[in-house]
């Protein structure tokens, strides 16, 4: 008997779908970047900063979410567990103190040191996702696109989550969500942490997985459809905070519906095929080095003109959309918007629909046809295209619009790259290639956001300060849509390139994807 309850329970914590459901609450709780567009207002205005400085810390914090090579590293070299301990602690440390000098609780610091602390705490994200990534395409080899985007969806998701939870504390302190962002990731982290590691998926492949996927994207849009409901309800309703509670709660409720997926029989069928896959894919005839699909390391990827026209695509598609999600919060107030959180919490439901929508479109493009995954990226970025080009004019609704877009293109490259990096360049360095890739994001961001769009606001900002009354110690603000008309306008030809630079990547890769899914087709 004793025996048999043993069994059971190490059959239950080494199910693949166990690790899965932990995964995403730990994502959940890796997309706290995403409100930097709610907390940069109370920074901008508690420290005095220019809509420059402010992109700095923006830049910042971008490049902590992206710089993940020592999360890569450690992932390779320590269980996973520890690598997402250290994320954890690093979240709590930067965003901590940051939190006490915002609230006076610390001595205000020099910018360059402000930009520290924001690299520290958002560089702990770099060690969630890697863990969680690297688990989860070594757990479900032969799902990746599903996979990736529902994780990488609930990161983009969290920034909505925390602003429900944020609400429901009915706290007068705009800087006590600060307090939030670095003590919550910590606390998630740290009692998952043991869960997420390989659990020999391949050897777990069983006839319902299809039907579990469909389950859990379901929760995925309910969840989505709540959230978004619960949002408008509160921003054109005055709701009283008992109602917000149940709100909240019935959230968390949603949240717990992917763990309720009951651990079924372990079945064996094409375990060979799905190890082959794990490892590579793709063999042919050996020459030197790796070809495509097999398993490259970083430095043999470096010199490959695949690796970089998806960074480059990367760069500018992703890069631009991020740029809006860092500088929502301005853009919105340029505008006459005073609801700030009602659109950082919709872009970040978009952002989480466009992670889990392009990883089920992707991967319905691959199965389904063997081509190559890339075409979504590519119409991502067209979509992006039209969304800058409703921030720059302004139009009524514009901003509703655009997060719509935006939000959906941005999010959609977050389950596309990771996916494609991993069919292209193999699964053994992928925590190494997808960090690498992720530089991406700040490098676009380091342009668009750090050096056009704040040079931008701030130069029309000063002219329309001129011969108005003026306090020198209030920061500069701009307002109407000529603050962003030329980024969004130079963003969304940006995003065009990119489109064309994906379709030349589909071009040099369809006969990488007839070998790897060709022979599935039935």
């Amino acid at each position: 008997m004793a025996s048999t309850t043993r069994e059971k329970f190490v059959s239950f914590i080494n199910n693949r779908w166990l690790v899965f459901v932990a995964a995403m609450w730990i994502q959940s709780c890796a997309g706290m970047g995403y409100l930097f567009g709610s907390i940069s207002p109370v920074i901008k205005s508690s420290l005095n900063y220019n809509q420059k400085e402010l992109s700095r810390l923006g830049v910042a914090k971008d490049l902590g979410d992206s710089v993940g090579f020592i999360a890569g590293t450690l992932s390779e070299i320590l269980p996973l567990w520890a690598a997402l301990l250290v994320g954890a602690v690093q979240n709590l440390f930067g965003y901590g103190w940051v939190w006490l000098i915002v609230t006076g609780r610390a001595p205000v610091l020099p910018l360059w040191a402000m930009c520290l602390l924001i690299f520290i705490g958002n560089n702990g994200e770099t060690y969630f996702n890697t863990g969680t990534l690297v688990s989860g395409v070594q757990n479900f080899p032969k799902s990746r696109g599903p996979v990736v985007g529902i994780l990488k969806g609930f990161a983009g998701l969290g920034g909505a989550i925390m602003s429900q939870i944020f609400t429901m504390l009915n706290s007068s302190n705009p800087a006590s969500l600060i307090l939030m962002v670095a003590v919550t990731p910590a606390v998630v982290g740290v009692s998952l942490m043991f869960l997420i590691r390989p659990v020999g998926g391949h050897k777990q492949i069983r006839p319902t997985d299809g039907a579990s996927f469909t389950f859990i994207y379901g929760v995925c849009l309910l969840l989505a459809v709540y959230l978004m409901a619960v949002m408008l309800i509160q921003d054109v309703v005055v709701v009283s905070h008992n109602i917000i509670t149940v709100f909240t709660i019935v959230l968390f409720v949603i949240l717990l519906l992917p763990a309720s997926e009951r651990h079924k029989r372990i079945a064996h069928l094409q375990a060979q095929l799905m190890q082959a896959a794990a490892e590579g894919a793709v063999r042919v005839k050996r020459r030197r080095g790796p070809h495509r699909g097999e398993d490259f390391t970083l430095t043999q990827a470096l010199v490959k003109a695949d690796f970089w026209l998806i960074f480059v695509s990367l760069l500018l598609g992703s890069g631009s959309g991020l740029t809006v999600i860092d500088n929502l919060g301005q853009m919105s107030q340029s505008l006459g918007y005073d609801n700030t959180h009602v659109l950082v919490s919709m872009i970040s439901i978009w952002n989480f629909l466009g992670r889990v929508g392009g990883g089920y479109f992707s991967e319905l493009v691959v199965r389904d046809y063997a081509y190559p995954r890339p075409v979504a990226m590519a119409l991502a970025q067209l979509v992006m295209s039209v969304g800058h080009i409703f921030f720059a004019y302004g139009w009524p609704g514009a901003m509703y619009i655009g997060t719509l877009l935006i939000g959906l293109g941005y999010g959609a490259h977050w389950a596309i790259v990771p996916a494609t990096a991993s069919e292209l360049f193999g699964l053994k360095k992928f925590g190494a290639l997808y960090n690498f890739l992720t530089l991406a994001n700040p490098a676009g961001s380091l342009v668009f956001s750090g050096m056009i769009a704040s040079s931008i606001y701030d130069r029309e900002a000063e002219r329309q300060a001129q011969g108005s009354v003026f306090d020198p110690n209030d920061a500069l603000r701009c307002n109407g849509s000529i603050c962003f008309y030329l980024t969004s306008l130079i963003m969304s030809g940006f995003c065009i390139i990119a489109c064309i630079l994906s379709m030349i990547l589909v071009r040099r890769t369809k006969s990488v994807y007839t070998h790897l899914y060709g022979k599935t087709r039935t």
